[in-house]
C-alpha cells in the first residue's frame, strides 16, 4: 500500500516523538482524550491505531472502523484489546515487549530493595525532621528464597539480576520448557502452591488473562510463607487486592509493592496507606530508553504488514 495514504491515529498518551516516527509511515492523527465517542469517530477511515495502556479497545470500536488493518501497542501488555473482535475482523495486533524487558526487570529488583530495607519509611519521616534508624531494620535479598511467576523476558531477567544478589530462585511458568529453567540455572515449581511455599519474596511476570485474573488470591496467599514479600509489576488484576489488604494487616505478608493496580489510576487508599506497602504509577516501562527502543521495533513492525519493507502486504 502506497504510504501516502497510510492514516494511523495516535490515542492520547502517544509520545511526541514516536508520533514524529510514525510519519515515516504515513500520514499521523491525534486523539486528545480517550473518549470512546471521540474514538469511533476518529477512526472511522483510519488503517493504524497506536494505542498504550489506554484507551480500552472495545469490539463497539474495533466494529466501527471499516478500513482498520493494524492495532499496535508500544508495550507488553495487550489486554486493553478485544483480541476475539480484532481476530473476526482480520485486524493484525502488533506489540513491542522486547522493548521494557530490563527497565520493568530493574524496577521490580529497585521496588524489593526499597520494600526489604525500608527505604520510603525512613525517607518520609527524615524528611519531616524524625531520625529513626532504630525504626529501619531491614532485610536483604542475598540468602532469600526468590520466586517469579511468568519466566518470559521479564522474569528471565528479574531472576538474572537476583542470583547476582545471592538469592536462589525458583520460577513458575507451565508454558516454558524445561530447557529453559536449566539455562537460566534457576529450580523450576512444577506448581504456583509450591513456589509459592517456598519463597521468601514473590515478583510478578504475567500477562493478564482468564488463568491469571486473581492468581494471587487469599487462598494463594494463605499458601505463602508468613511475613514474605509481594512484588507486582505485570497488571493489577493478577491479584485480589481485597485479600492483599487483609493479609497486610495480620501480617501474613510482611510487605508489598505495587507499580500496577486493579483501577487505574487506583482508588483504594486504604491499601496504598499502610506503612508496608510502596507504590509507583505504573512506571516499568516508563524510561526513555524503552520509549527510544518502542519506537524503533514498533516502526519496523509496522512497515512489515504494511508491506512497506519488501514483505506482503497485510489486507490490501
Amino acid at each position: 500500500m502506497d504510504q501516502n495514504v497510510i492514516k494511523i491515529l495516535c490515542a492520547h498518551g502517544v509520545p511526541e516523538e514516536m508520533k514524529k516516527r510514525l510519519a515515516e509511515i504515513g500520514q499521523v492523527f491525534s486523539l486528545n482524550s480517550h473518549d470512546e465517542v471521540e474514538i469511533k469517530e476518529a477512526i472511522r477511515d483510519k488503517h493504524v491505531f497506536v494505542v498504550r495502556s489506554k484507551p480500552r479497545v472495545t469490539r463497539d470500536i474495533i466494529e466501527s472502523a471499516s478500513q482498520l488493518k493494524v492495532v499496535a501497542r508500544p508495550g507488553v501488555g495487550i489486554d486493553n484489546i478485544d483480541q476475539e473482535a480484532c481476530r473476526e475482523k482480520g485486524i493484525r495486533i502488533i506489540n513491542t515487549p522486547e522493548a521494557s524487558t530490563s527497565s520493568v526487570a530493574e524496577l521490580t529488583i529497585g521496588l524489593a530493595i526499597a520494600l526489604l530495607r525500608r527505604i520510603y519509611y525512613g525517607c518520609n519521616l527524615l524528611k519531616r525532621g524524625e531520625w529513626v534508624k532504630g525504626k529501619c531494620t531491614g532485610r536483604t535479598i542475598e540468602g532469600k528464597t526468590w520466586g517469579v511467576i511468568g519466566f518470559g523476558g521479564i522474569g528471565r531477567r528479574v531472576a538474572e539480576l537476583v542470583k547476582a544478589f545471592g538469592a536462589e530462585v525458583y520460577a513458575y511458568d507451565p508454558y516454558v520448557e524445561e530447557g529453559v529453567f536449566v539455562e537460566k540455572g534457576v529450580r523450576r515449581a512444577l506448581s504456583l502452591n509450591e513456589l509459592l511455599a517456598k519463597s521468601d519474596i514473590v515478583s510478578l511476570h504475567v500477562v493478564l488473562n482468564q488463568e491469571t485474573e486473581n492468581m494471587i488470591s487469599e487462598e494463594a496467599i494463605s499458601k505463602m510463607k508468613r511475613g514474605a514479600y509481594l512484588i507486582n509489576t505485570s497488571r493489577g488484576k493478577v491479584v485480589d487486592q481485597k485479600a492483599l489488604y487483609q493479609a497486610l494487616l495480620s501480617g501474613q505478608l510482611g510487605g508489598v509493592a505495587l507499580d500496577v493496580y486493579d483501577t487505574e489510576p487506583p482508588t483504594d487508599q486504604e491499601l496504598l496507606g499502610l506503612e508496608n506497602v510502596i507504590c509507583t504509577p505504573h512506571i516499568g516501562g516508563n524510561t526513555e530508553e524503552v520509549f527510544v527502543r518502542a519506537t524503533d521495533i514498533l516502526i519496523v513492525k509496522l512497515k512489515e504488514v504494511l508491506g512497506l519493507s519488501g514483505g506482503q502486504p497485510l489486507g490490501y
